[in-house]
């Protein structure tokens, strides 16, 4: 969702096709339904209807009282109005309904990248472990230079017209990410869109500017010299680092041949790595050896991650390949993963097999569309709590030390 993507129109065609099918369906079911019950049913509504009104009155806030809570239940449901059809908000977001839909959520062509996502998490689990005295587990960690509440920041998700349903202006849905991310004691991002013209950027990284928070600025692989200016006007905004998705040059290259994008050799990184002052993250990082070359080329970090099964179909789950990335580069780069995150026990399982942090992108999204900067907040501090219950039940005291040992 990083990029202005495309996708099949014949399978786009068959995806709506069957989605009209389906509702026209179910209202002619439903109509049939209603029609044999509703004389009962109106009988019935005007026996209750008084006893209905009086306990509507009762159950009305009184003067001045204070609204109820945001839930997670309130802000999932929201999400599931705003977002459909981009987004049926699934209860586990596993690829599956939303397969080939690209532009949207989805994953691209069969959506087997997506899924390996989220079934490669779901085969890793936890030992539980507890005989032990841990009780009140240590989560903040060290994320250059800056303290986060827990391994978990906000990934680079943008494209509110062509991925998100257009309902939520760019404006708003940053200050939604960073602010709600900020509010639970981490940092959002700001994402780059390839068709998204400079000025754009620039209305991104102000509300950054405004908003005072701490961020990543995240940039497409461009032309050098695009790049450079990019990360120049992220440096004077406040940005803390710069991350570039490399994995984005190849199908947005495709998709909008107008636009140039492309891979980077070794020289072009070093030379991006010189070009800024921030600490530098090469995203879409799915090999040993090119993790290797990323550190190599000085990047500060990397981000194990398939554009989260967005750009070719048919790759490995993240959790399948961060092992072997993390032997090689562990403590060498701030390794970030992402990628189906959505629970504390995800954070968990990640940084066991060799992460130092998670991003969070298509929960984010929903957060966002359900409740603003509260609804993303609210989603992180659930997963950070969630973590601590999953770190307490494994006998992790601190999330800076969680090892390998810790999942099965």
């Amino acid at each position: 969702m990083h990029a202005q993507d495309t996708h099949d129109s014949r399978h786009t065609g068959d995806v709506e096709s069957n989605r009209r099918k389906f509702l026209r369906d179910s209202v002619i079911l439903g109509a049939g339904v209603i029609s044999a019950a509703s004389s009962r049913g109106e009988a019935q509504a005007q026996a209750a209807a008084p006893a209905a009104a009086a306990a509507a009155a009762s159950a009305a806030p009184a003067a001045g009282a204070k609204p109820a809570a945001l839930t997670y239940a309130d802000v999932m449901t929201k999400a599931r109005e705003v977002l459909y059809p981009v987004c049926r908000v699934c209860p586990e977001c596993n690829g599956v309904a939303c397969a080939g839909e690209v532009p949207g959520l989805g994953g691209i062509g069969s959506g087997a990248a997506f899924r390996n996502n989220y079934n490669s998490l779901q085969r890793i689990q936890l030992k539980m472990r507890t005989v032990h005295g841990v009780t009140r587990p240590e989560t903040s960690i060290d994320l250059f230079g800056h303290m986060i509440a827990f391994p978990a920041v906000g990934a680079p998700t943008g494209g509110t017209t062509y991925n998100m349903g257009n309902k939520m202006g760019e404006e708003a849905y940053i200050e939604a990410v960073i602010g709600g991310c900020a509010a639970a004691g981490t940092v959002g991002s700001v994402a780059d869109g390839i068709g998204d013209p400079v000025e754009v950027y620039e209305r991104r990284l102000a509300k950054l500017s405004e908003l005072g928070f701490k961020a990543i600025a995240s940039v497409k692989p461009r032309t050098q010299e695009e790049i450079i200016a990019r990360m120049k006007k992220a440096e004077a905004a406040g940005a803390i680092a710069i991350s570039m998705d490399i994995d984005s040059a190849g199908r947005a290259a495709r998709a909008l041949p107008g636009q140039t994008v492309e891979p980077k050799d070794l020289a072009k990184l070093r030379e991006l790595v010189k070009a800024t002052q921030l600490p530098f993250i090469v995203k879409g990082v799915m090999t040993a050896e090119e993790a290797v070359m990323a550190m190599r080329a000085g990047a500060a970090g990397i981000v194990v991650s398939n554009h989260g099964g967005r750009v070719l179909d048919h790759t490995p789950g993240t959790a399948e390949v961060l092992p072997a990335i993390a032997d090689k580069v562990k403590g060498k780069v701030f390794i970030f993963v992402d990628g189906t995150v959505k629970y504390g026990h995800d954070v968990l399982k990640y940084v066991a097999l060799g992460a130092d942090a998670v991003m969070v992108g298509r929960h984010i999204v929903r957060g966002a569309h359900g409740g603003g900067k509260q609804g993303v907040a609210l989603l992180m501090n659930r997963m950070r709590q969630e973590l601590v219950d999953a770190m307490v039940l494994t006998g992790c005291a601190n999330a800076k030390a969680i090892a390998r040992g810790a999942v099965v």
